[in-house]
């Protein structure tokens, strides 16, 4: 079941077209860590063509400029995957 800050980083993720959007929250593996305790680390595995053509860097900053207000009052840290359909 995912919590109401996954929902809404899927639905903000969502403006890319992603056909895979993967919105995993991995608070619990940084307990006693800032941010921990149910909400806060997020792993994103999102494949959109949106990415066509940009290298890594410029991938990353797609993805954050959909959630920057989110971060870092209540997204302490962000692991991005961001990949194209054909480099599945």
């Amino acid at each position: 079941m995912m919590n109401s800050l996954q929902v809404e980083l899927q639905q903000r993720l969502a403006a890319l077209e992603p056909e895979t959007l993967i919105v995993h929250d991995d608070s619990a593996a940084h307990a006693g860590h800032a941010g921990s305790g149910g909400g806060g680390h997020f792993e994103v595995t999102i494949v959109a063509q949106a990415f066509a053509g940009l290298g890594k860097v410029a991938r990353h900053r797609k993805v954050y400029a959909l959630v920057a207000d989110l971060m870092p009052a209540r997204v302490h840290a962000l692991s991005i995957k961001a990949l194209t359909p054909d480099e599945l």
